[in-house]
């Protein structure tokens, strides 16, 4: 069966984890059968490659999108979807979600529900519960709360979600996609509806994502906002430089009027003005910066056939489910 034969399609990236990878493939085609396609993409691995056969294996028709070298996780679905965006018909569905089992296949009709609406072009899942660490909650609210200082939007969802084929189109067209999938969705503007739903625990094996990885990802998702980021910090360094003015000027009015005590006026003038040049420096580069980012801005479609090694598809007859 072909490409265009399936309703829905779905996209995941697969790092040296067989195991939890080829439950999904039993469990998506347990719920839909023959009608989904998988486009699975084996981030480089090396231990455990991904073999077409568990696809075989779980009755399911789909391909195995084998990279030359580990390129991230955000990365290896940026590249799913290019492959997907050049084949995709009007009718069909796109669905993107983790191997590990943390992305539920029993939850995908709650997503793909949403995307009957005229007014909605993705579904994103927002998490209703999570089986996380209390370093990991800690870490992620405080993430939210910083993300929405720097950039002014609000951040609450991650890689699981639903499409349609226009808006995959729009994403793979954005240079963000690669460096952060949730961040993307919010810069492109697309009518992203938000629907709550369970986490559930990996399959097998232990998450590849450490915490520097996390902290690390966190960051990648401000760089996609990276201009309003470096006018947020500007106006800020204006402010505080402007503060360290005023400081300086009641400092002056005090030492003349004799209000200050000795070595008070020394001390509290050289703090202000350092403050006032490192602000005012800082104020600087952020301006040129924004002009760099501004100026260095150029929309590109994903270029994923650079890194493809192989593209392996399942045998037209399938194991029976």
């Amino acid at each position: 069966m072909s490409f265009a034969s399936h309703a829905l399609v779905v996209v995941t990236p697969v790092y040296e984890d067989v195991e939890a990878s080829s439950r999904l493939f039993m469990e998506l085609a347990t719920q839909f059968g023959r009608s989904v396609f998988v486009v699975a993409v084996d981030d480089g691995s090396v231990k455990q490659p991904l073999e077409v056969s568990a696809l075989e294996r779980a009755g399911l028709a789909g391909v195995v999108l084998q990279l030359r070298r580990n390129v991230g996780h955000q990365r290896a679905i940026a590249i799913g979807l290019g492959y997907v965006s050049e084949r995709i018909q009007v009718a069909q569905r796109v669905v993107v979600m983790d191997s590990d089992g943390e992305d539920l296949p029993s939850t995908i009709p709650e997503l793909l529900a949403g995307l009957e609406s005229e007014q909605v072009d993705v579904l994103v899942a927002q998490r209703k519960s999570r089986v996380e660490t209390l370093k990991f909650k800690l870490f992620y609210w405080v993430y939210k709360r910083f993300f929405g200082l720097m950039t002014g939007r609000a951040i609450s969802f991650g890689n699981f979600m639903a499409l349609k084929p226009a808006a995959v189109k729009r994403l793979v067209a954005m240079q963000e996609l690669p460096i952060h999938v949730a961040g993307a969705v919010l810069a492109s503007r697309l009518r992203a509806v938000p629907r709550a739903i369970d986490r559930g625990p990996r399959y097998a094996g232990q998450s590849k994502m450490n915490f520097v990885g996390l902290v690390l990802h966190g960051f990648k998702g401000l760089m996609v906002f990276a201009e309003d980021v470096l006018v947020r910090v500007g106006i800020a360094c204006v402010l505080i430089a402007s503060l360290s003015l005023l400081g300086i000027a009641a400092a002056v009015v005090l030492k003349l009027l004799g209000f200050s005590t000795p070595g008070w006026f020394s001390v509290a003038l050289g703090i202000l003005v350092l403050m006032l040049l490192q602000t005012g420096a800082l104020a600087l580069m952020t301006l040129m910066l924004t002009g760099v980012v501004r100026g260095g801005t150029v929309t590109s479609a994903i270029a994923y056939h650079d890194f493809i090694e192989r593209v392996i598809e399942t045998a037209e007859r399938q194991v029976p489910i």
